[in-house]
């Protein structure tokens, strides 16, 4: 990105001076070496070697000094901080030495104290000369103590980036959205040490000049720039990255959630005594855990690990959730529960226990478009632990409102239900209306499914695209949700007689009524004997025994990591290189592929369907599942 000239000098006009510069200026009156300062206060400006650069700086701050001198009607004092004491006088002769002076006036016949009496008498005493220059030197290290008191600001966490740094730099973080010094230094903490990824003309020495300068400033901005910004990410350990958001009662994960005592709902408008409760919990965030708890057959789960950071723990039914993992229902109930009790605590300021049907409503509206967006949204991609992290990636579909509403809804039935709120606000809300044509569009038609098929025979046959080709074909023929299919061992699994066509699955309708759910035929997972075939030839390529029934794969996953890693990416760690053949994968390794090969799939279609297109780029693993279901 380039500025004008106009536009840099608009720039330079919004800059603020702080003491570093006054101090790099005493250095310049001085007559000293300005290295050091200069790394010390303004290296984010660039190196010290660059001399032209160096003279530019130095002349923008007397220029500063000057204008500042003139507002205050010191018109002297503008002049005198514009003099460099150290440079010659251009309106006095060159002075020669005594040797070239004996020779140009025919003096060198003379004695040397003659010849040095004529000279002195010609271009006066050097130590006069001195005395004015060290009186200017005073006079100019007087005026900076002024204009220190006058102009000198620290810089502060909300000032924009243009008052600091240099106007290329303030140019290029504006053009991805970074105004402020607080969101330069989000980015930071919340990408680390590739944070200056993407931003136009920053590379890894301006990233560290600009690191160093706020890491200088944090007395005064407060913005603390963290110790894991000075490695890759993946070296970092995972107690230092739960480190990087402090607790606070902020947009932050609900893990870092301080609530307020008043919006605790420990005395919540619409609770019920403790001694008429059901269940264990002395607050709103003590009910939610134990209904997340209650959709996985009540056996706790591990919410440990989003709560072991907090400094202030105490032993309460909330952190004492153990080692079962989330299922795919309870993470998608515990990320609806977190954002509206964020809502709640943050911009309805209220407790979710003192809710009536008028606050329940309000936040149906907001999902259509949280607001302010740079504090509610942001790219899924961002972790939990960053700073950049955001509950809602912006406004929410139908479909999603709809799910929201039917989740939240279940949340108080359980509360109501359990006796720990008297009355059930949502009882009143309706479910947002469904978009029709999102319903019908949200499963591939056979033409489309054909061309999945077209892309699967042309992705390059590596471990993980040969997982990619099984796991579609799973998900076609048993219509299973993704946590079925990525926690399915070997041992569960069937084969049945049929050598291909889809499994029919049975349904039970959800707690709502809204969503129907998947369910395997008793006894295992039935496969027909193609798929069968599929797995077998898949097992081996995982250095695994190919017979799905032989007792060495009983409790081997269905989906297993990458084999070839060696191969392909020789340089990683020596856990990803030689995985354990036997292991699975996570939820969001599987879901990043599969959308990654429908993007693919998009792009291959585009030019003949661009309804198509689009369909392939919105799609998910739950297109997979109601494809299952077209007849």
């Amino acid at each position: 990105m380039t500025i004008s000239n106009r536009q840099k000098s608009r720039l330079h006009a919004n800059r603020k001076l702080h003491r570093g510069h006054i101090a790099f200026m005493r250095a310049v009156v001085q007559g000293i070496d300005t290295y050091e300062s200069w790394n010390r206060y303004l290296r984010i400006e660039g190196e010290h070697q660059d001399r032209k650069l160096v003279h530019r700086t130095v002349q923008w701050i007397r220029d500063e000094f000057a204008a500042a001198a003139r507002r205050h009607a010191r018109p002297g004092t503008a002049r005198l901080v514009r003099i460099d004491p150290h440079r010659s006088d251009i309106r006095q002769p060159k002075m020669p030495t005594l040797e070239e002076f004996a020779n140009d006036h025919g003096l060198t016949e003379f004695s040397e104290a003659e010849q040095l009496e004529h000279f002195i008498a010609r271009y006066g005493r050097q130590s006069t000369r001195q005395t004015r220059r060290g009186r200017l030197i005073e006079k100019q290290l007087a005026a900076l103590d002024w204009l220190e008191q006058l102009i000198a600001e620290p810089p502060n966490a909300n000032d924009p980036v243009d008052a600091w740094l240099h106007p290329d730099l303030a140019a290029h973080l504006r053009s991805v959205r970074i105004r402020t010094l607080k969101q330069l230094a989000d980015r930071i903490n919340g990408l680390g040490q590739k944070w200056s990824t993407g931003i136009p003309a920053i590379g890894k020495t301006k990233a560290e000049r600009i690191v160093d300068w706020l890491r200088v400033h944090a007395p005064t901005t407060g913005l603390m720039i963290g110790e894991h910004t000075d490695s890759p990410l993946k070296s970092v350990e995972k107690t230092k990255l739960a480190k990087v958001v402090a607790p606070a009662t902020a947009i932050v994960p609900l893990d870092k959630l301080i609530i307020p005592d008043d919006l605790d709902g420990r005395h919540g408008k619409n609770r019920r005594s403790q001694a008429q409760c059901k269940i264990s919990a002395e607050h709103d965030l003590d009910a939610i855990v134990l209904w997340l708890s209650s959709k996985n057959g009540g056996r706790p789960f591990s919410l440990s690990r989003l709560f072991s950071a907090r400094p202030d723990a105490v032993d309460t039914p909330t952190d004492t959730l153990k080692n079962e993992p989330l299922t795919h229902t309870q993470r998608a109930y515990w990320k609806e529960a977190e954002r509206f009790l964020l809502w709640a605590v943050i911009t309805r300021k209220i407790a979710l226990s003192s809710m009536d049907a008028q606050d329940c409503a309000a936040y149906v509206a907001f999902l259509e478009n949280p607001m302010p967006r740079e504090q509610w949204c942001g790219p899924r991609s961002r972790e939990r632990w960053s700073p950049l992290w955001r509950p809602f990636e912006g406004p929410l579909a139908p479909s999603a409102r709809r799910q929201a509403v039917v989740i939240l809804k279940n949340l108080y039935r359980f509360m109501v239900d359990n006796h720990y709120l008297a009355n059930d606000p949502w009882h009143e809300i309706r479910l947002p209306e469904r978009e029709t044509t999102e319903v019908r569009s949200r499963s591939f038609t056979v033409e489309q499914w054909g061309v999945l098929e077209q892309q699967l025979h042309l992705v390059p046959n590596t471990s993980a695209h040969r997982r990619l080709r099984f796991t579609l074909h799973l998900f076609y023929e048993t219509g299973l949700p993704l946590n079925k299919v990525l926690n399915a061992r070997v041992g569960q699994l069937q084969v049945s007689a049929s050598e291909n066509g889809k499994q029919r699955a049975t349904h039970r309708s959800g707690a709502s009524g809204d969503e129907s759910v998947h369910q395997e035929a008793q006894g295992g997972i039935v496969l027909s004997s193609h798929l069968a075939k599929e797995l077998s030839d898949y097992l081996a390529s995982r250095g695994l025994h190919p017979e799905i029934t032989h007792p060495s794969n009983q409790q081997v996953y269905v989906l297993g990591k990458a084999t070839d890693i060696v191969q392909r990416a020789p340089w990683s760690p020596e856990g990803i290189r030689h995985p354990d053949n036997a292991a699975g994968i996570s939820a969001n390794t599987l879901y990043l592929q599969i959308k990654a090969f429908f993007k693919n799939c998009a792009q291959a279609i585009a030019q003949r369907d661009a309804e198509a297109a689009k369909q392939f780029a919105a799609a998910s693993t739950r297109w997979l599942r109601r494809t299952h279901d077209v007849p």
